[in-house]
């Protein structure tokens, strides 16, 4: 089915949903309609949409969380095996293999932590989901649990932890979500990923996703957005600095002083050692944008025309609206990863639009 697009001038473009039989919340008994977005009052630009979600506080009321640290990647002859760590939240054991389990990926210098990965955590563990807050390698504290460094290339990372899961707790169906990097990633994996392969894999989701690195990383360059780049590049390159320091041996920290972009720090500290010939092979190779067309699973992807620094090509676009399984919704605002609604709490609505829209996409796709 084609969900219709609302009145107003900013189009919900190229939504393609399958069709579902209608039965209130429970996961695969409804159907998906995407409202439209309305940005909070005073909320309308860009820049304050992508600064206000970010430091808006959040409520939680997941109960504590088990931490697991995950292999994925093995020792190799000059390189120790990579984990990475989890904090899972599990319903009981007698519903807990065939209800939906849900993947979360936070984007760049994220955390299992970050405000929209708790808020879709809370929202989908009411609706009776389990939760997997992935950490990436390195994040939350974690530099020392590998000798490599991370990337948006590293949709492996993804397979392995949606395996070691599967496995460990015999799941029947899983969901991927991801923010931002976290979204390259989680679409990179279900591009290359097939049925066969992972047949527990029913849905993935991208909000405000980098499927088009380089393009995003030259945005992040551009004047008017110097602000975020220069925090970006100020945590990783202390990132880097303490793998210097647990791993004198690999990295050496002789450039990180003279790093003052995105593109610099992928091309002189990271893509040196992580296989790449430098930052354009990377971004050509790491971007979903080349395995988009293949995502075989229903999927949802949610960008704003007014993020500051994610660029979407035309070609993408197109292979997204392409595809049959993929639901493009682009609105007109939202910032980066923030979709700020007026909060509306007589319809239980707290205002994190993107959240309750993926929510509803999942309650309306995923079969259990």
């Amino acid at each position: 089915m084609s969900t219709p697009a609302p009145s107003s001038p900013a189009p919900l473009e190229n939504q393609h949903s399958p069709s579902a039989s209608t039965r209130d919340t429970e996961f695969g008994d409804t159907e998906f309609v995407c409202t439209e977005f309305a940005p909070r009052r005073f909320l309308r630009n860009g820049h304050l949409q992508t600064i206000a979600g970010n430091f808006l506080p959040r409520s939680n009321a997941l109960p504590e969380p088990e931490a697991h640290i995950v292999q994925v990647a093995p020792a190799t002859a000059t390189r120790a095996a990579c984990h990475v760590l989890c904090h899972t939240h599990w319903q009981p054991k007698e519903v807990r293999r065939n209800r939906l389990t849900v993947l979360l990926l936070h984007g760049l210098e994220g955390s299992s932590n970050s405000q929209y990965v708790i808020g879709n955590a809370n929202k989908l563990w009411r609706a009776g989901a389990n939760i997997i807050r992935m950490n990436m390698r390195n994040c939350n504290g974690t530099e020392h649990l590998s000798p490599s460094l991370y990337h948006s290339g590293m949709s492996g990372d993804v397979r392995a932890v949606a395996g070691h899961f599967v496995q460990a707790q015999q799941l029947e169906s899983l969901a991927l979500v991801g923010y931002s990097m976290g979204g390259n990633l989680v679409m990179k994996m279900a591009g290359e990923v097939t049925p066969a392969g992972m047949p527990q894999l029913k849905a993935v989701v991208g909000v405000s996703p980098a499927v088009d690195l380089g393009p995003s990383a030259d945005a992040l360059h551009e004047r008017q957005n110097r602000l975020y780049e220069r925090r970006f590049v100020r945590e990783l390159v202390k990132r880097y600095r303490r793998k210097a320091a647990l791993f004198p041996h690999i990295y050496s920290t002789e450039r990180a002083s003279q790093v003052r972009s995105i593109r610099e720090f992928d091309e002189y500290l990271m893509t040196p050692h992580e296989g790449f010939a430098g930052a354009d092979d990377y971004y050509h190779r790491a971007a979903a944008a080349r395995v988009v067309d293949r995502i075989a699973v229903p999927a949802l992807v949610l960008h704003a025309l007014d993020d500051p620094f994610i660029r979407m090509t035309a070609e993408t676009r197109e292979k997204l609206v392409a595809n049959p399984n993929i639901a493009l919704v682009e609105t007109q605002h939202g910032g980066h990863c923030a979709f700020l609604a007026t909060p509306n709490p007589t319809q239980n609505n707290d205002g994190y639009w993107a959240e309750t829209t993926l929510l509803r996409f999942l309650l309306a796709t995923v079969n259990q």
